[in-house]
């Protein structure tokens, strides 16, 4: 450490020399040194700011490699650092400027200890004389500054040894001119010791810490790298750089603080000046590293509300455990991939008929720890379930290694769900949620990288052929398999117990979408069936009392004088029975219209408020969605200036059920594949896809 402290020292003595040359004030010439020497390591500066630059310009590419392997830290470090080699970028470049500064302060601190040594340049002999003269203790740090007290305070103690030689007479005029005072502050004070006497000293580790944290401030707004960490790494600095430099101002001689300070603001004038020279808006595309960011984000949104910072998940070493055991099995042949527990019932009647009639094993994996497939599997050994939740599933889809992978999460290579990179010729299928369109409730790109998708009706294959021609994409697999919710729907409202009720229940269940007949029109639906001789049941979507309960409440509280035998406001959604129970359905863009009059035959009354729109470009297909041509084919529809109409409307649907019956099944036997025996298509496929798999293998 002597050693280094020799080299920085001399020339930096020379400087301080110089400055203390040029203002006779010691003070003054700590400003001037630390401005020159932050002109010095300028061009260090500008470097490390176009560095920053860079950094910040290939944000967005990183930002997507973390998306594109979220979870897989090996391969994004990997990919990083080919993207860093490709854009030459430095990532340690920016720790050169504090590297710098800190050598500086070595440097400057041994200058302030030793002003005989390296800014006045006494010979040893010399000083070791005046040493004997005053009696100064020469093993602490603070040395010759006791010695240069010394001097000015006993100038006759000194009066005689300046006599001895020009040297001797040079050091102790040197040491009577040496002034150490800045506006009434002792720089050689150690703040820690001269607060003993003169508490004022305490100014110089405070104010050495508020420019540690106005330079970090101004970071944080202006820098074109720091303002785009985040917030733990922001303060994280902040907090560790105020902290240190109150530490050490309290334990230094305030010299070194005034350095400190003064370094902290040219730097901040640094940061203005470069920015004005080489401005990063001419450089960056913030718009494109806002989107990048926000994608990443929705990834780290995945699995619900953060925990806190030492909770635990409880489900972890259950997760890490399936996701050993699954990559332990070798020669997967299909896997089904589910978000919770309720939705097995897409896949139900297929992997019953894959049960029945073949002995493939099932690999079913969730997102959900409570799924009932886990009961299921306890009972059937043909079916193997792992428990992997929504953040791990990222990367545990890309290391996907099975031949068949079965899924009804859309959006494929899109978002957060990834084809296997592991193994390229894997067959992922897609099986519907509901018998809708394809191209205007969905995003544009919702089936694009699925390689087979089971459709539900004819119109589904319409619409996906179109869509291949019009927008240019790879044909795919189109399977007429029919939907198992409704086949299901159909055998349970078959065997359900019908009983007379003495009144008509017509059933007002409504989407949760924004404008729906709830925040719309109720008031004026309500009062022109209430007390007609009609019983009335409203049902809100579990979702709009999960996210709109002061909306819910309000109605609650509005309607709750109304509620009797003819009225009801159903919020106990652990049976469906009241939905097959009723004569008439009231609803606007709800899917449940569709299972609700094919599983009852009964019709239903839409209410057309603003219609539900994920993909903007839906007409460029000719298909006219099924939300919009399935309506009167079900029942009628309302637009909103014709509420006024539901009243007669509902009396007319009431009055024809066998008109409404005989129209309803037509359009169920022409509208969806397969009735009755959908499992049975989409098993069939799976299994001969397995089985000629197996014999490319």
């Amino acid at each position: 450490m002597e050693f280094l402290t020799d080299i920085l020292g001399v020339p930096l003595g020379y400087i301080m020399q110089l400055c203390h040359f040029l203002f006779s004030d010691y003070g003054l010439a700590i400003l001037l040194f630390t401005l020159l020497t932050k002109i010095v390591i300028l061009p260090v500066g500008i470097w490390v700011h176009k560095n920053s630059i860079k950094m910040v310009k290939i944000q967005p590419a990183i930002n997507r490699l973390k998306a594109k392997f979220f979870g897989d830290s090996e391969r994004i470090a990997e990919e990083q650092s080919k993207l860093f080699k490709e854009q030459k970028y430095r990532p340690m470049a920016s720790l050169v400027p504090l590297a710098i500064q800190i050598v500086l302060l070595l440097g400057v601190v041994a200058v302030i200890y030793h002003p005989f040594q390296y800014v006045f340049h006494t010979p040893d002999e010399v000083v070791n004389e005046m040493y004997e003269v005053a009696d100064v203790d020469t093993e602490s740090n603070y040395a010759e500054i006791y010695l240069v007290n010394a001097v000015q305070e006993n100038p006759q103690q000194y009066a005689d040894f300046a006599g001895k030689s020009d040297e001797a007479n040079l050091a102790v005029n040197n040491a009577r001119d040496f002034d150490l005072d800045f506006f009434g502050f002792d720089l050689s004070w150690t703040p820690a010791e001269a607060m003993k006497t003169d508490f004022v000293a305490i100014l110089a580790p405070l104010l050495a810490g508020l420019s540690s944290w106005f330079l970090c401030h101004m970071q944080n707004k202006i820098n074109v790298l720091q303002s785009e960490q985040s917030k733990a790494n922001k303060y994280g600095t902040m907090i560790f750089s105020v902290v240190l430099s109150l530490y050490l101002g309290f334990f230094v001689p305030a010299g070194v603080a005034l350095y400190w300070m003064a370094s902290n603001l040219f730097g901040v004038l640094q940061i203005l000046l470069l920015n004005a020279v080489i401005p990063p808006k001419n450089y960056v595309d913030y718009e494109e590293l806002e989107a990048s960011r926000k994608e990443l984000a929705a990834l780290n949104a995945l699995g619900g509300e953060k925990k806190g910072l030492f909770a635990k998940d409880p489900n972890a070493k259950r997760e890490k455990a399936d996701y050993k055991r699954f990559f332990s099995i070798t020669n997967k042949h299909l896997v089904f991939f589910s978000e919770k527990s309720g939705f097995y019932k897409y896949f139900e009647n297929i992997i019953e008929a894959l049960l029945k009639n073949t002995n493939v094993t099932i690999h079913y994996v969730t997102n959900d720890p409570n799924d009932k497939i886990f009961e299921k599997a306890e009972k059937e050994p043909k079916i193997k379930a792992y428990y992997i939740g929504p953040k791990k599933i990222i990367t545990f889809m890309m290391k996907m290694d099975a031949d068949i992978v079965v899924m009804t999460t859309p959006e494929l290579d899109s978002l957060h769900i990834k084809r296997s990179y592991v193994k390229k010729d894997i067959e992922y299928i897609y099986t519907f949620h509901a018998p809708t369109s394809t191209h205007m409730c969905v995003k544009e790109d919702a089936h694009d990288n699925f390689d087979t998708i089971f459709c539900v009706g004819p119109h589904q294959v319409d619409e996906i052929r179109e869509a291949e021609k019009v927008r240019n994409l790879k044909e795919k697999n189109l399977v007429p398999v029919g939907f198992g919710v409704i086949d299901n729907l159909i055998d349970m409202y078959g065997k359900m117990e019908k009983t007379e009720k003495p009144q008509k229940q017509i059933l007002i269940a409504p989407s949760w979408q924004e404008d729906n007949i709830f925040d719309s029109c109720l008031d004026e639906i309500l009062p022109q069936l209430l007390h007609k001789g009609n019983k009335v049941i409203i049902r809100p979507h579990p979702e709009y009392v999960k996210r709109f309960k002061g909306k819910m409440d309000a109605i609650v509280e509005k309607y709750k004088n109304e509620v009797g035998e003819d009225f009801e406001i159903e919020l106990d959604f652990s049976s469906n029975r009241t939905i097959w129970e009723s004569d008439l359905l009231i609803t606007d863009w709800s899917g449940i219209a569709y299972e609700f009059s094919y599983a009852t035959k009964k019709p239903t009354l839409f209410i057309n408020t603003t219609m539900k729109v994920l993909n903007p470009n839906y007409k460029i297909l000719s298909c006219v969605p099924v939300e919009i041509s399935w309506k009167d084919q079900v029942g009628v529809s309302l637009e909103m200036d014709e509420v006024g109409k539901t009243g007669e409307t509902v009396a007319e649907l009431l009055g024809n059920p066998e008109k409404y019956s005989e129209k309803i099944t037509e359009a169920l036997n022409r509208n969806i594949f397969n009735i009755g025996h959908s499992g049975l298509e989409g098993a069939k496929y799976i299994y001969n896809r397995i089985v000629e798999k197996q014999k490319k293998k």
